[in-house]
């Protein structure tokens, strides 16, 4: 029996709720708009998330048959938990670690929480300020100048869509025994996609992939997966940090959407997929006759590998920027996109738009193109270099000598927070790093340009530092 039948049918049976959740269930009193009566806790008979040996347990096996993978776990506090439990079950107190500077927080704070030595790879950011993926002879090079290295931390594909050559850093790092890890938040849906399959971080050798199902594919936000496969990784020291980091009182309601989802994949999904790529594909084509406005798609050269279901509108070119263009969309048009950033915004797709949705996007978009007028903007120069690291992360955190100064009297200091700019929301200073005169020239350049610069205590531009002279 599906857990979905499994939870209508319980609630049904006029089983009296002498336990939690606090609402009992009773949707007479409390209504129909949330689903009160799914919402149970591990009740007899409903199987354990942390100990699956039941119905939760044909869940992971179906994500394990789907996704191929070696092992599956079910996450419901997204892709983060998945994420600092991967890191912590793959390393030991004090490694070091090989990650992309472009990584999510999560993995900053695994880096924290672990007090791990990071070594990190360099952004390639263009002149729109998209990251352009990890480079295999960066990973080659760092490997051999670090060969204490014990974990490779990548984020792929990018929210932009920039996929990385996966299964060639992977070939690197297994040379030498070192397991890979790649946040594939983005990605849950890539193996569906008939030019994007093999791209797939699973299908790539990694050793540990972790999905966010509700970026990309029908589940509810917070469902996620975390896949393992190989032997660098251990499965029951993954399962023991997912009983550190997710919740120990997991929604059945949400897994129930995980469930909802595979289903749906399995028995609709060629076709869905067919006719999401036809979507796409006619949208592409259409775009091509933009005046002003570009797709970034469209602009990318063959040897990019692009998750094209993110649709990222240029308007670098234009008298307009990303944020005035996704104001408009959503005044004028009622189109609400995922982000925006200076030179473009990025509207997220997937098999639930339905052939009028990308209409209407289009539709939109033309009308206004056809408003604008080309300009030269000037580029936004990105930092291109890693600043000099003094300590650590934990130990610069956990420093009691950080105070506050202005950003312009810090140079030479060692920060005890992140700085960065959206875009591209990289890092480009991280606790226990070096704050020079370069990067607080930088920064006032930012200002000036109008961009937002933004502090983990959110005092720019006061920053936290430690005097290190």
């Amino acid at each position: 029996m599906k857990l979905d039948d499994k939870l209508k049918n319980y609630s049904l049976d006029g089983y009296l709720p002498m336990h939690m959740p606090g609402h009992k269930r009773n949707v007479e009193f409390l209504g129909h708009e949330l689903p009160y009566d799914k919402d149970i806790t591990e009740i007899y008979d409903f199987d354990d998330l942390h100990h699956p040996e039941g119905i939760l347990k044909e869940i992971g096996n179906q994500a394990k048959r789907i996704y191929q993978s070696g092992h599956s776990f079910l996450l419901v506090n997204g892709s983060t938990c998945g994420i600092l439990a991967g890191i912590r079950s793959a390393v030991s107190f004090g490694d070091q670690v090989l990650v992309a500077r472009g990584c999510h927080k999560s993995v900053y704070h695994a880096i924290e929480l672990n007090h791990l030595d990071a070594v990190y790879l360099p952004s390639h950011i263009d002149s729109y300020g998209i990251d352009r993926g990890i480079l295999v002879e960066d990973v080659v090079d760092a490997l051999n100048e670090n060969p204490d290295i014990r974990l490779v931390i990548l984020t792929s594909p990018t929210y932009e869509g920039i996929i990385s050559p996966i299964s060639d850093i992977v070939r690197v790092a297994h040379e030498r025994g070192v397991p890979v890890l790649v946040d594939e938040a983005h990605g849950a849906h890539l193996s569906f996609m008939r030019q994007l399959c093999s791209y797939e971080a699973l299908k790539s050798g990694a050793d540990i992939v972790v999905q966010s199902l509700h970026k990309t594919l029908p589940a509810l936000t917070q469902t996620a997966l975390l896949h393992i496969q190989g032997d660098l990784v251990k499965q029951e020291e993954v399962a023991r940090e997912l009983s550190v980091f997710e919740t120990s009182s997991p929604s059945y309601i949400l897994m129930d959407s995980i469930s909802c989802c595979f289903d749906l994949i399995e028995e609709k999904g060629k076709d869905l997929f067919s006719q999401y790529e036809e979507n796409l594909a006619w949208f592409y084509e259409q775009a091509k006759y933009f005046h002003h406005l570009e797709v970034f798609g469209s602009k990318i050269d063959s040897s990019v590998v692009y998750d094209y279901g993110k649709i990222v509108i240029l308007t670098k070119n234009t008298n307009l920027s990303g944020e005035d263009l996704s104001r408009i969309l959503r005044e004028k048009y009622k189109i609400e996109v995922e982000m925006s950033s200076i030179y473009y915004v990025i509207a997220m797709s997937s098999i639930c738009d339905t052939k009028e949705s990308f209409e209407r996007l289009f539709s939109a978009l033309q009308e206004f193109d056809s408003t604008l007028c080309d300009c030269e903007n000037k580029s936004i120069d990105y930092f291109s270099s890693l600043p000099r690291k003094k300590m650590n992360i934990a130990e610069a955190v956990d420093s009691k000598r950080g105070v506050f100064y202005n950003i312009k009297d810090v140079d030479g200091f060692i920060s005890q927070e992140y700085l960065w700019v959206y875009p591209p929301g990289i890092p480009f200073v991280v606790p226990g790093e070096v704050i020079d005169q370069k990067i607080i020239h930088q920064l006032e350049e930012y200002q000036k340009a109008g961009i937002e610069v933004r502090s983990t205590y959110d005092k720019f531009p006061d920053v936290k530092v430690i005097n290190n002279k």
